[in-house]
């Protein structure tokens, strides 16, 4: 009897499931026991979880645990960092227009950085550095004079560093000038750094256009230019016409200086080459007016005025009216055409050259030629002369080195020369 007073069902009421009624259990084999009504009604038992092994509860294991949830946090801010830096390393910059910037030696990359930011091409050092330090270029970050286009991104901006991309400058030096004129300019320029130790040799320096960048120094530009005068007097040398009456590269420089001074036309350099090369074979003084000069004021280059008769006859060591040969120097630095005239003049018997009025001259063989030559052009003097505006006149200039060959010896004496600017070339 239950305690409600039902009675239990009979045993043999209960399905029981045995060998004979479950194919399957005959196929196992267990045999299930049968349980008690009282069995029957009690709950079932459920395990209880077991608690945390003492190993799971370790220190080492919870701060392992730690770190790594740590670093995984970290990973997920990195990425999310680099993205977003990517996207603000490539966006436009702030700069408003194109500007120069000077980088000066010895910056590091927070140097770098800060001189970016004080000139407004860029507004976020730190995206910068990181941009350098990803791109693994911190080592390539060269000093100098850059500019930056309008709006650049922080990747052009490391780009145009990194490649040393700067911006560069020119000096022209003409040829003609002397050494002490030279350094004059060089002191001039105000991108080049640095003092001059001294005034080089006359005709050491090859008047050139020579490229440079901010930070150069007068000093090195003088060495470029030496460097650049020996090669090309070396490779002149070398090819230089067989008979020419001259021994020495030195000579050559000589020669070529005065080519230079006396030229009025690129076209005519070899014809007064030619005229210089036949009076040294005959023996003849060269009665160059520009030597006179340069044996009066030296590197100064000009007298500011036309040259006086006196001064013709003044002896002096460069003045090849009163001596012999070629001056004992060049007068001047002379060019690469003026070298390659000198070395290989034009071929021909020409002894004498004077101004014709327009810039260049008229060339004569004979004295006799060059005479009318020289009537000619006062004849174009005085007809300029006449044409001018009577408030534009100027009063005659002072004689100048026009010397009037000797009647007995006319082959000996140097083209008669009229130019209302002696310091220019006849």
């Amino acid at each position: 009897m239950s305690g409600s007073g039902e009675p239990y069902p009979p045993l043999s009421d209960r399905p029981v499931r045995g060998p004979a009624s479950d194919s399957a259990g005959s196929r196992s084999s267990k045999h299930i026991a049968p349980r008690s009504p009282r069995t029957a009604l009690e709950p079932d038992t459920v395990e209880m979880p077991t608690s945390r092994s003492k190993r799971a509860r370790h220190p080492f294991i919870v701060i392992g645990n730690a770190i790594l949830s740590l670093f995984v946090l970290v990973a997920i801010a990195a990425a999310v960092a680099l993205v977003a830096g990517k996207q603000r390393f490539d966006a436009p910059g702030p700069l408003a227009e194109d500007r120069v910037v000077n980088i000066p030696r010895g910056s590091g990359i927070r140097d770098i950085a800060d001189v970016l930011v004080r000139e407004g091409v860029i507004d976020q050092p730190w995206v910068f550095v990181g941009g350098v330090l990803v791109l693994k270029a911190r080592e390539d970050l060269k000093a100098g004079e850059y500019q930056f286009k309008a709006h650049a991104s922080l990747r052009d901006v490391v780009a145009t560093i990194v490649e040393g991309r700067v911006v560069p400058h020119q000096l022209t030096v003409p040829e003609g000038l002397t050494s002490e004129q030279i350094v004059a300019r060089l002191l001039d320029d105000d991108i080049l750094t640095g003092n001059i130790k001294e005034i080089p040799r006359e005709g050491t320096l090859l008047p050139d256009t020579y490229s440079f960048t901010r930070g150069i120094t007068r000093e090195q530009m003088i060495q470029r230019m030496r460097q650049a005068q020996q090669r090309e007097l070396k490779e002149i040398w070398d090819r230089h016409s067989p008979d020419l009456p001259i021994k020495t590269p030195d000579q050559l420089i000589t020669l070529a200086s005065l080519v230079e001074k006396e030229t009025g036309k690129p076209e005519e350099r070899t014809r007064v080459a030619a005229v210089f090369v036949n009076r040294l074979k005959q023996k003849m003084r060269l009665q160059s007016d520009p030597t006179i000069i340069y044996g009066l004021v030296g590197g100064k280059g000009t007298l500011g005025r036309p040259i006086m008769r006196s001064e013709i006859e003044q002896a002096t060591p460069y003045n090849t009216y009163q001596i012999d040969g070629l001056p004992p120097g060049p007068i001047a630095n002379p060019g690469r055409a003026s070298l390659e005239a000198a070395a290989n003049p034009a071929r021909t018997r020409e002894l004498y050259f004077v101004a014709d009025g327009s810039g260049g001259h008229a060339f004569a063989e004979t004295y006799e030629q060059h005479q009318k030559n020289v009537a000619r052009l006062r004849a174009v003097e005085t007809d300029q002369k006449d044409q001018a505006p009577s408030d534009t006149q100027l009063s005659p200039t002072p004689p100048q080195a026009a010397v009037a060959p000797a009647a007995s010896a006319p082959q000996r004496r140097a083209p008669s020369r009229h130019n209302k600017n002696p310091q220019t070339t006849h």
